[in-house]
């Protein structure tokens, strides 16, 4: 594994302990459920390298996720420090 993909990892599970159980809740919830609305913020937890992005048609794959309207405003402040130079991005 590179050093690359071990990071993504780490920084993945960090980001996920950093929810509460009701977090959780919410967003196992979501992934099945809900979809995002244009315009709102979300992190694709398989491709974090992309920073928070904000979604527009087409919609992201729903399983690997995080809307930003699942979790608190300050988890979700938590969970952008953890990624180092990230800012928001809208998708190509």
């Amino acid at each position: 594994m590179n050093n690359d993909i071990k990071m993504a990892h780490i920084t993945r599970e960090n980001i996920l302990m950093l929810l509460s159980d009701e977090e959780v809740a919410k967003v196992s919830t979501a992934e099945t459920t809900a979809r995002p609305l244009d315009g709102e913020e979300y992190l694709d937890l398989e491709n974090l390298d992309q920073g928070v992005r904000t979604t527009l048609l087409p919609t992201p794959p729903m399983g690997q996720v995080l809307l930003r309207r699942s979790v608190h405003a300050d988890t979700w402040d938590k969970i952008r420090k953890q990624l180092p130079g990230l800012h928001a991005r809208k998708p190509a």
